[in-house]
């Protein structure tokens, strides 16, 4: 798998990221070692993780893999911090206490000495950013967290985090990408190409959508037959995802390879973009997303998906006309 510098930084990472969003949930620790021995052995280093995903299980169960099973210097360990867990003070948030409180328990359910990228994963109005960022440079200074980053931030959120005076640089943003969802190319996109921070798409299959299995239905064994996850798919089944679905099915066709991998292909390459977090039902599905790094997009083809899933844009990001 080829690896990219992760925005104007040092630290290199594999083009396709490895999401652990439903380990502890639908995914078991003995599922979750045959993904990620099937991810590193095809050269993936990215593997991304949250404190609240499955309750801190999914970091658990990764931080239980980690030396025995893959070396921890083998994986580009990511995880976040600011969702909130419980009510108390410093369960969620992004004020120095709660995020300082939550690095500690990543780093115990991890069972690790440092997080190689660590992410505010939403912006928290109620706490002023100069805190935030303080914490976050306490965690970079004080050997717990090597390079830090964001998610979800919109782009006068990424622009202000990335200009505001403190002693850390962000190097990337994780946001929601794909051939259904565009919406980061109208402010998040430029600012982030602009301030030298690499895009880590998420949900770049559409939430599973672009794979092409919904079109005449809903499969049992899908996310969007689970109670948990229904009404996740549920945004992307449109008029409008039909036809971008059915453009991919096409693509893929005239290709010879995998609706899926073409519609990881295009995001993979898109401008800014570092790499795609995939998160698998099974090792079956991310063998299918892998195969996406055999297959570079004609530009015939490129041209034709970005067509049929252009957003509209105006005023004012195209000013002056």
């Amino acid at each position: 798998m080829e690896n990219r510098q992760l925005g104007a930084s040092g630290l290199r990472v594999s083009r396709m990221g490895l999401g652990t969003m439903s380990w502890g949930t639908g995914t078991d620790a003995e599922e979750a070692a045959s993904q990620l021995v099937a991810f590193v052995d095809a050269g993936g280093t990215l593997v991304d993780t949250a404190d609240v995903y499955g309750d801190g299980e999914a970091e658990r169960i990764l931080g239980s893999l980690l030396g025995d099973l893959v070396p921890r210097t083998d994986i580009v360990l990511a995880t976040k911090a600011v969702a909130r867990s419980g009510d108390g003070p410093f369960s969620g948030g992004a004020s120095r206490g709660a995020l300082l409180n939550a690095l500690d328990g990543s780093l115990r359910r991890l069972g690790t000495g440092h997080i190689d990228l660590w992410q505010l994963h939403a912006w928290d109005s109620s706490v002023p950013l100069e805190e935030t960022l303080s914490a976050v440079e306490y965690a970079v200074t004080s050997g717990k967290v090597r390079y830090a980053g964001v998610a979800n931030y919109s782009g006068w959120q990424l622009a202000t985090a990335a200009t505001l005076p403190s002693g850390v640089r962000l190097v990337s943003t994780q946001m929601e990408y794909s051939l259904l969802q565009r919406g980061i190319e109208r402010e998040v996109l430029p600012a982030a190409q602009h301030h030298g921070i690499g895009v880590l798409p998420w949900a770049p299959l559409g939430r599973g959508v672009l794979t092409g299995k919904y079109r005449t239905g809903t499969p049992a064994d899908s996310r969007g037959a689970s109670p948990a996850y229904a009404g996740y798919v549920e945004q992307h089944r449109t008029e409008r995802a039909a036809r971008i679905v059915q453009a991919v099915v096409t693509a893929a066709d005239g290709l010879g390879t995998s609706p899926l991998a073409v519609a990881l292909a295009w995001v993979r390459d898109r401008p800014g973009v570092v790499a795609p977090l995939v998160g698998a039902r099974d090792t079956g599905q991310l063998t299918g997303s892998l195969i996406a790094e055999e297959i570079t997009l004609p530009p015939a083809i490129r041209s034709a998906l970005d067509d049929v899933s252009s957003i509209e844009t105006g005023y004012p990001e195209r000013w002056p006309h």
